[in-house]
């Protein structure tokens, strides 16, 4: 089952698979922008706040992986 919108009167065919590639293109780059942030945003916080919150410098990565991929 093909989608099918018009635009200025021509009519553009998308194939379920491509939406689905894009579909899922998008979500991974979501994703992706979501790891950076949260290690952006664990990487500002000072030493004392990290030790707080139980982490250290080197385990932000491992951090933010598991907080956005589940890994």
């Amino acid at each position: 089952m093909a989608n099918v919108a018009e635009m200025n009167g021509f009519q553009a065919v998308a194939a379920p698979r491509e939406v689905t590639f894009f579909a899922t293109l998008r979500a991974k780059f979501q994703q992706y922008r979501l790891y950076r942030q949260t290690v952006n945003e664990l990487s500002s916080l000072p030493n004392r706040e990290l030790a707080d919150l139980g982490l250290n410098r080197s385990g932000i990565k491992g951090t933010a992986i598991e907080a956005v991929y589940g890994k």
